[in-house]
């Protein structure tokens, strides 16, 4: 893997450290004030933006992994074991350093040179979790995450004392590239890695397959095992496109069959050329990654100041949240049509639900008017500007100097805006009615002050608050039917 040029990490430090200032003077105020970081992630941390590329290696057990990882990096890491039953019982981040070092879990998290500080949001996690440091020229560019074989039935969800699930997400949304492994002969996706799999929505541009030990397989069964896999991914993924998957053997021995010597040298040399360019396209995975985080943080205010606004004033809060939640795919909707969103920008519909169960919608903040303004302001003006120093788009000079049309300029910004479209007259009409909502809830107030101001100076008050309790209590007594006099 060749080294990064020194122009190219200068453009690098550059966008993380506008990307860093943009996300903690702007966006993380915002998060934390509207709840993103318990509907949603956790704050992402400077080390975080700054770190190296990664690779998250996932696969169901003995399918190769680590086998694939020494093959990689050319040599063993610490606490490397590799057999058919399955070995590798934690999350292993392969890292450049002193070799032979093993760094554990809780120690891991207070490194500020490594980009796992926010681990510790999981808690027991950290006890299945180590560092393994070796001086692999390879990892002075990339960083590479093992993991534990997913298991079937209920060893998956019990025996592992972590959601693997969602600490699994908590890697992908950090990493440039997600090797799927699988093994040739294995080839059954169990409904436990299918869930893996499912909870990789959002970063399918990351994901790739490998189809590995294929060289014990002949020619029609190869055929065979890898349209079958197609098969499978598209169905999981439910996409017209399905991930490039890469053939091999990706062990040390030589291979059993050499039919398909050339077919499985050039599949490696294609992934080893991906894996190269990985460090050239990090700034771009990062400017990426939080065009994404900003859009669902505006989804996130937009659902989170309708259910504020749904509640009622006085009585009848935990009725009116039960029929919020219980029709929480109308909400959406309603907020997709209000805001004009994309439905791919809202979060998952039950994981949401079930985070906003422990929670009073009555608590959820006011609408803010400067929220939207920050938010649209970032993805209109910021995250562009940012965009222009790595994207390689031909300037407006230059374009010039080449004698180019006047109606090419701007041609990357603007795609760059329709691919985070977003409409900001929808966002200024509806805050116009904000205010005008505030305006009328402020006029009621007065009045209501007025006129028991005034029942209290007239000695009434105590007449008037009987007349209401009576009246709340023959609204909520059931009318009995009275039978019809006979004739």
């Amino acid at each position: 893997m060749p080294p990064q040029s020194k122009k190219m990490k200068q453009r690098e430090n550059a966008v993380v450290e506008e990307l860093t200032a943009l996300y903690q003077n702007k966006l993380l105020p915002i998060e934390k004030k509207y709840l993103y970081h318990k509907f949603h992630a956790p704050e992402i941390l400077p080390s975080e933006l700054s770190a190296k590329p990664q690779i998250l290696l996932l696969g169901q057990y003995s399918t190769g992994k680590t086998s694939f990882i020494r093959k990689l990096i050319g040599c063993d890491y610490p606490g490397i074991h590799i057999g058919p039953e399955p070995t590798t019982d934690k999350f292993v981040a392969v890292c450049h350093g002193d070799a032979g070092k093993v760094i554990k879990g809780n120690a891991v998290t207070a490194v500020s040179d490594l980009p796992f500080a926010g681990l510790t949001a999981f808690g027991g996690f950290l006890n299945k979790f180590e560092a393994a440091l070796t001086d692999s020229p390879v990892l002075k560019d990339v960083t590479i995450i093992d993991t534990p074989g997913v298991l079937s039935g209920e060893k998956q969800r019990l025996s592992r004392g972590y959601d693997f699930a969602e600490t699994s997400r908590w890697f992908a949304e950090r990493s440039d590239l997600i090797l799927l492994l699988f093994d040739s002969y294995k080839l059954d996706i169990s409904d436990e890695f299918k869930g893996v799999i499912e909870n990789l929505k959002g970063h399918d541009d990351k994901v790739h397959c490998v189809l590995n030990k294929a060289d014990a397989l002949d020619p029609e069964s190869l055929m065979k095992v890898y349209g079958a896999l197609l098969w499978s991914m598209a169905k999981i993924m439910k996409g017209a496109e399905v991930p490039r998957v890469y053939c091999g053997s990706f062990k040390d021995d030589t291979l059993l069959r050499d039919d398909f010597e050339a077919l499985f040298q050039k599949d490696s040399e294609a992934l080893m050329s991906h894996l190269a360019e990985l460090p050239k396209l990090c700034g771009m995975r990062k400017i990426n990654e939080m065009v994404k985080r900003i859009r669902l943080n505006i989804a996130n205010y937009c659902l989170v100041t309708y259910l504020k606004s749904q509640m009622p004033m006085l009585w009848g809060h935990e009725a009116k949240q039960k029929y919020l939640m219980d029709n929480l795919d109308d909400v959406y909707k309603k907020v997709a049509y209000q805001y004009n969103l994309s439905d791919a920008d809202f979060p998952n519909i039950e994981e949401f639900r079930g985070k906003l169960q422990k929670t009073m919608f009555s608590t959820f903040p006011k609408p803010d008017r400067a929220t939207l303004t920050v938010m649209s302001d970032m993805l209109s003006t910021d995250i562009p500007q940012i965009f222009k120093s790595i994207a390689g788009v031909t300037s407006t000079s230059e374009r010039e100097k080449n004698a180019k049309d006047d109606d090419e300029d701007g041609e990357g910004d603007q795609n760059l805006k329709a691919m985070m479209n977003f409409d900001l007259n929808t966002l200024n009409h509806y805050k116009e009615d904000d205010n005008t909502a505030s305006i009328v809830s402020a006029l009621v107030f007065v009045f209501m002050v007025v006129l028991l101001a005034f029942l209290f100076k007239g000695g009434h008050l105590d007449a008037w608050v009987k007349l209401v309790i009576e009246m709340k209590q023959r609204l909520l007594t059931p009318t009995t039917a009275t039978a019809e006099p006979s004739l």
